[in-house]
């Protein structure tokens, strides 16, 4: 393999699969998220697509330290109407089309869609200040071609 060989610095070049734990969906929102890791880039803000492990059509990974996909997902718990942490006033970021609710945490921002018919979630391992919607750029036409808003 040429990534052994090469100098480790080669973007690309992982030494090992990224753990990531997939998510289940079920009926439709399955049939969308497979449709979108068929379209997803091969890059996104600059890092090459990388394995993951186990290997899912609901999750990608780009980049050392990663930016993570997962699709299907749960609803995050601040828009759930029957949740404890719901809150109606929670605003969204709109990324190339596509509405994001931001989540920040101490290492990275996760990111899941709002208002389409799969959840998408994306974390980005940026720290706090750092243009975190960077990589949403990339991911937001394969999102807005395969996932589309509810009516």
């Amino acid at each position: 393999m040429l990534c052994a060989v090469a100098a480790p610095a080669l973007a690309g070049c992982f030494p090992t699969a990224l753990e990531v734990q997939p998510p289940s969906p079920q009926g439709p929102a399955a049939e969308l998220c497979r449709a979108l890791h068929v379209a997803l880039p091969k890059t996104v803000d600059g890092d090459r697509a990388r394995d993951v492990e186990p290997d899912s059509p609901y999750t990608a990974a780009w980049g050392d330290p990663a930016v993570v996909l997962r699709c299907g997902t749960e609803l995050p718990p601040v828009l759930d109407p029957y949740g404890d942490a719901y809150d109606p006033t929670t605003e969204a970021v709109g990324v190339e089309g596509v509405d994001w609710l931001p989540e920040q945490e101490a290492d990275g921002v996760r990111f899941t869609t709002v208002g389409r018919r799969a959840l998408v979630q994306v974390w980005v391992p940026k720290p706090p200040g750092a243009e975190v919607t960077a990589p949403l750029v990339d991911l937001a036409t394969a999102v807005r071609r395969t996932v589309p808003t509810r009516l």
